[in-house]
Parts: structure tokens; C-alpha cells; sequence
């Protein structure tokens, strides 16, 4: 089982070093989020708030640092770690964009970007970059199978519903495909995952009830698909107190990641973007690295 560091919410100038940090503590890699910004008067209902009203559980002063910046950074600080998006909000830009800024990523980093995509929910997002929001899914099915078209190098092309690209050079290419996950677990998104994509990536942190449940309806899709025997990444969060005996049972059941932040356990009086709690969470990396991630291999 491989493990990664979510980033989320972590002050931005801290992800660099907590990212060196973890590089050679055995950490598969880092876990980024994605958002453009945040909407004053917002609209939109959050799919997962646990709000009556909808709103998402973080401040309108949350800071969003774009993940293709992010990747190019810790590429050029770390040699080990993969970079994985969870998730890329890839229909709320246009295709081209898309292709070449994760294309750049993917080289410069050498080979280590994993695209984790979804459809996203925050329509004022859409609204601001021009992308028609009611057929964001439609559109990041059709985005998949162009990505992997534009990537290939040479001269490419993609015609389709959406998205006609007439034939042309996009370098620099990636040297290895990039991996597709599907993020999400509405039955839209899971079937997305289990058709389209190279794995799934679980929405937020789920209960281990949950994820037996979420879990059994990825397996009854890749089944329908006819890829139930096919290598397939499975990237989850669990809302559990960590524990060695229940990772090994995901791992037999076909978990292959997993997205932690024992970081976000550091408390206390420490000012969030001081060198002191940047000092604790390195520690809290240190320890669960040292308890938890050295026992699966």
C-alpha cells in the first residue's frame, strides 16, 4: 500500500518543505486539491457539506494554490514523490489548456504527475473561465479520451462531440502516459472511474463502513465494465483512527492508496504559519512515517 500526504488547507509556503521532508520517509507522494478561488457570494451547494445551507466547510479566505504551479515546484526539491490531483477540476478549463499545462507538468517532473479529475460543483468557477457548467460531465468524458490523444506526441488530433483539435505538434509530450482517476462517488463518477480511467479517488474521508459500501459499488462497475481482473488504482481516505490491521485489510480488498494528513493532528496554540508548527507537523510526518508507513510496504 502507498501513501500520501494531503496538502490541503496547509499554509502555501509550507507545502515545499513539508514535501522535502517527506521525501525518503517512505511517502508515495503528495495529495493536491484544486480550486480557482473563492466566490464572495456563493450560490453554489458544496456536494459533500454537512451544512443545512449547503456552504463548504472552509473560509472564503482558504488559499488555493493551483496544483500544475505545485507540481513544477516540489519537482525541482524532491526525487522520489508522485503527485497526484484530488481532484483537478479539468472541465472548468478548456481542453488545450488542460493538455498542456499537465503535459508540462508530467515532463518536468519527470513522469511523476497523476491526474485525478472530477466534474467540480462551484458553478461561478465555470462561470468566470467560460466552460458551459451543465455539461461538465459529458464534457470530462470526451476531455479524457482527447487528453490521452494530445499527449501522445507527434502530431496529434482529437474530433469529437465537444472538442474538435485539428492535427497538430503539442510538445513537450509526456514520455510515459499520465495516469487518469476518476474522483467522486456519485454513480456518474464511479462508472466514470471504472470505464474511462486508470483508478478512482474516494470523495473526502469516509467511515469504514462507508468505504466497504463504496468500495463494493467500484467493484460492481468494474465488473459491468469487464475490467475486474485489469490493474486498477484505488486511492482512499478513511475518517478512521489509524491503524495498521484495518489498512492491511483494504490493501487485501484491493486499496492500493492511501491519502493521509498527519500533519493537519498538530493543536495547540502555534500561529498555523510559524516555523514552530511548520517544526510539529515535519514531527507528526516523522512518526506516523515511522509507525504506520514503514509496516506496509
Amino acid at each position: 500500500m502507498r501513501f500520501h500526504q494531503s496538502v490541503t488547507f496547509l499554509p502555501t509556503d509550507q507545502i515545499v518543505p513539508l514535501a522535502v521532508a517527506c521525501d525518503g520517509l517512505g511517502y508515495a507522494g503528495m495529495y493536491l486539491s484544486d480550486h480557482m478561488f473563492n466566490p464572495r457570494d456563493l450560490h453554489s451547494a458544496y456536494t459533500y457539506s454537512e451544512r443545512p445551507d449547503g456552504a463548504p466547510g472552509w473560509d472564503k479566505e482558504t488559499s488555493w494554490p493551483d496544483p500544475m504551479c505545485v507540481v513544477s515546484a516540489l519537482a525541482t526539491t524532491t526525487t522520489s514523490l508522485t503527485f497526484t490531483t484530488g481532484v483537478y477540476i479539468a472541465p472548468a478549463r478548456d481542453l488545450i489548456t488542460v493538455a498542456k499545462s499537465v503535459g508540462t507538468a508530467a515532463v518536468l517532473s519527470g513522469d511523476r504527475v497523476r491526474l485525478g479529475v472530477g466534474v467540480g460543483w462551484c458553478r461561478e468557477e465555470f462561470e468566470q473561465t467560460g466552460q458551459d457548467f451543465a455539461t461538465r460531465g459529458r464534457r470530462l468524458d470526451e476531455m479524457i479520451v482527447a487528453l490521452r490523444a494530445l499527449w501522445r506526441g507527434g502530431w496529434v488530433e482529437h474530433h469529437g462531440t465537444y472538442y474538435d483539435v485539428p492535427a497538430c505538434q503539442m510538445n513537450p509530450s509526456p514520455r510515459q502516459p499520465v495516469p487518469i482517476l476518476g474522483g467522486g462517488h456519485s454513480p456518474a463518477a464511479i462508472r466514470r472511474a471504472a470505464t474511462l480511467c486508470d483508478g478512482w479517488i474516494a470523495a473526502g474521508a469516509y467511515t469504514e463502513e462507508e468505504a466497504w459500501h463504496r468500495l463494493g459499488e467500484l467493484r460492481k462497475h468494474l465488473a459491468d465494465a469487464g475490467r475486474a481482473e485489469e490493474p486498477f488504482a484505488v486511492y482512499l481516505s478513511l475518517n478512521e483512527r489509524p491503524d495498521i490491521d484495518l489498512y492491511r485489510r483494504f490493501e487485501d480488498a484491493g486499496v492500493t492508496d492511501m491519502i493521509c494528513a498527519p500533519w493537519m493532528f498538530v493543536r495547540g496554540g502555534l500561529r498555523q504559519d510559524s516555523e514552530e508548527a511548520l517544526a510539529a507537523r515535519r514531527s507528526a510526518c516523522e512518526q506516523f512515517a515511522e509507525q504506520v508507513v514503514a509496516h506496509l510496504p
